[in-house]
């Protein structure tokens, strides 16, 4: 075998390992991609999923299929504070008053899952059992308004004040994929994405 055989020989594995090295690294790039985007996918799903419900329940504050049963509008909303908020609805239509309360709980009851910021979502009925989901809400922030637009210090002292509110809602993936990198306040970052409704106006209130 000449030198120039083993050169070639030489020549060829180092071509061949490097395009080994190359097809690795894109195909752990491809992997990262695939997670990362399907992680961004699930937090939008999620947030549109929160949202939709907060909507649906808040715009119905003081909403009742028989409203002889609600006679009182400055009592549509029992107490409300900046992540806790329990008023007066019919859920079902049926003509009955529920009452309905949303509040996070601490992100010490999730601790089973990578990010340290995510929280359970309550929504409880009638005083039923809480039950939360999780959903990878890390922000839900209520800001309450009077009449004449302005901000109301929490815990509200007289809830028959409110007329509008805020809503503030930050949904972040619960397993990230790669955590590696931190913001500036040395936190690992995931993917989120955020929501907020302004002076969202419940049709009863404007019965105040």
């Amino acid at each position: 075998m000449g030198f120039s055989t083993l050169l070639d020989i030489l020549g060829s594995t180092l071509i061949g390992g490097m395009l080994l090295l190359i097809l690795l690294r894109l195909n752990d790039s491809g992997v990262q991609n695939t997670y990362m985007y399907g992680g961004e996918l699930i937090v939008q799903l999620n947030l549109v999923d929160v949202v939709k419900l907060l909507e649906y329940d808040f715009r119905k504050i003081g909403f009742c299929a028989d409203w002889k049963k609600l006679p009182d509008p400055l009592k549509y909303i029992i107490y409300a504070d900046s992540n806790k908020i329990k008023f007066l609805t019919d859920v079902d239509s049926d003509g009955n008053v529920d009452t309905m309360t949303y509040f996070t709980g601490s992100t010490s009851e999730l601790l089973n899952t990578p990010n340290p910021r995510d929280m359970l979502l309550y929504r409880v009925v009638n005083g039923a059992t809480p039950r939360g989901s999780n959903l990878g809400v890390t922000e839900f922030k209520l800001v309450y308004y009077d009449q004449f637009g302005n901000v109301l210090s929490t815990p509200v002292a007289s809830p028959d004040l409110i007329i509008k509110m805020q809503i503030n809602i930050r949904v972040e993936d619960v397993y990230g994929y790669d955590t590696d990198n931190v913001d500036k306040n040395n936190n690992e970052m995931y993917a989120n994405a955020f929501w907020r409704q302004i002076r969202l106006v419940a049709r009863n209130l404007k019965n105040r």
